[in-house]
Order: C-alpha cells, then structure tokens, then sequence
C-alpha cells in the first residue's frame, strides 16, 4: 500500500435527494447520497490528503447549484481543494457569463463537459464549442477530457485548435479492456500525448473491464501504454470514487496502479500520486 498521503484527482459526490442525476436512475447501487463521509470510510487505509470534486452530471439547469454545494462541503471538509464544475461550453461567446461567475470561485480549478455522450462524434469541432473551450484560459481554467475511443480522432483535432488550454484526458480515455481491443485507442492516445499541454488521469480502468472477474495483469498494458506516452511527469493518479466500485473496491485500484508501477523510482512514484495532480489543479 502507499506509505504516504495521495491526491486523489477525481472525486464524485452527490445526494439525490438535493439535485438529480438522470443518468442513476439505471445503476440502482448508486443511486443514493454519496458524500465525504462515505468517502472516508471507501478509502479504507489510502490516505487521502486532498482531492478534486468533479462534476456528476446532475441535470444540466442544475449545474451551479452543483458547484455552491461542494463549495459549501469544502467548509467542512476542507480535503476538497478544486472543483471541476460543468459549464455550457458549446455556448461559445453566450457561455462567458458563466464561465466568469464559475471562476469567482477559487476552488473551482477547470471545467468538465462530457464529451463522449455525444451521438455526434465531431460534436466538440462545433465552433461554438471550440470557442468555449479556448475561452477557459482567459480565466486559468483547466479542461477534463471525458472520451470514448470512438471520440478520440476528433478531440485531437480540438485539442490541436487550443494550444492555450491546459487539458487531461479522463479515465486514460476508457480502452476497451473488457474485449481486448487496443487500436485505434492506442494510436490516439500516443498523438494525444505530443501536445504539452495534455494530460492523463489515471482511473477508470477497472470499469472498462469485466467488473467481475478482472485482473491487474488485464490492466497493465493500459497503463504502461498512458506512461510511455505522457511520461511521469503528466500522469496523474485518481480513484474516480463512487463509480469505481462498480468493479472494484477503492484500495483494490490503488493497490494495483502501485502494482503496475512497481518498477518506478521513489520520486516518479510520487509525481503520480501527489506531485502532478497538485501542478495540474493548481492546488
């Protein structure tokens, strides 16, 4: 197990008794409150210094109301050092407003907009989404890349029309682990990785997998793959607690990313766990 505290770069909490997320009503085990009290008690012994609230797909309307009550956990949970609100991006110049009364917030640090629920898979090439997204570094706000595979040819064609985005790729981009099929995630990552200002979550691997019956020698290619491509110095640990558990308990993942990594230096080894996700967040 680690022997010190860690950043946990991707954390969900949500009540459903206070907002709603349509997407929980077909996973039953989630659809309950899920606050920084579970939290503690998942974590088991993973010591968790800080983490990072990112956004739950609450209905869309909601989105502010979102990002006030996390503000509102951090007062008394003061482990919450950002959040990744939602913001409606594909607003272009309209989204500004929004973006602005986000960003009053110190703790707000980026900005999520699920991009690989989009039937359309050129949907963040819209030029009203383009603009929205270009806009987050007037205001030092950050991009989290949530993608499928089938998402990723064209969400390298927006990264390349924003070179002044600091963006991460959530979930490694979720590879089909579950069937074994690599390509053409593998390429995609790979390109992904040459632009600098691109970075790499490291979770979401054991949901892309059987949730029965994986294993960690099932996930290791995938993560030797994201750090040949992005190197220890852009990749960054996350649990992506609760929905992790759908395939795993939360140690068990932390166990087996150390396990993946067990070949790295001491100082590498914290660059994943801790150093990166605070450079990344500017926490």
């Amino acid at each position: 197990m680690i022997d010190f505290p860690v950043v946990d770069a991707h954390v969900h909490l949500w009540d459903p008794a206070r907002l709603r997320y349509p997407w929980l009503d077909d996973l039953p085990s989630l659809n309950r409150p899920h606050l920084p009290e579970d939290y503690r008690r998942a974590c088991g012994q993973v010591r968790v210094e800080k983490m990072v609230f990112v956004q739950c797909e609450c209905d869309f309307s909601q989105y502010r109301q979102e990002a006030d009550w996390v503000a509102a956990l951090a007062r008394r949970e003061p482990r919450i050092a950002g959040i990744v609100p939602w913001a409606p991006l594909e607003e272009g110049d309209a989204a500004r407003d929004a973006v602005a009364a986000l960003a009053a917030n110190p703790l707000v640090k980026g900005v999520r907009r699920i991009i690989q629920y989009e039937p359309d898979v050129e949907f963040c090439l819209r030029e009203d989404f383009v603009r929205g997204v270009r806009m987050l570094a007037e205001f030092g706000l950050s991009f989290d890349l949530c993608i499928a595979p089938a998402h990723m040819a064209s969400t390298i064609r927006l990264v390349r029309q924003c070179p002044g985005v600091r963006f991460i790729v959530d979930h490694v981009a979720k590879p089909n682990i579950r069937d074994g099929v690599f390509e053409p995630w593998r390429a995609h990552l790979r390109t992904l990785s040459e632009f600098p200002n691109v970075w790499c979550k490291m979770s979401g691997l054991v949901t892309e997998a059987d949730h029965q019956q994986w294993t960690r020698e099932q996930l290791k290619p995938a993560i030797n793959h994201a750090i040949e491509c992005f190197g220890f110095d852009r990749v960054v640990y996350a649990g992506d607690w609760p929905v992790v558990t759908l395939a795993s308990e939360y140690p068990r993942w932390v166990e087996t990313l150390d396990w993946a990594v067990g070949d790295c230096s001491p100082s590498q080894r914290r660059k994943l766990f801790y150093d990166n996700a605070l450079a990344f967040y500017r926490l």
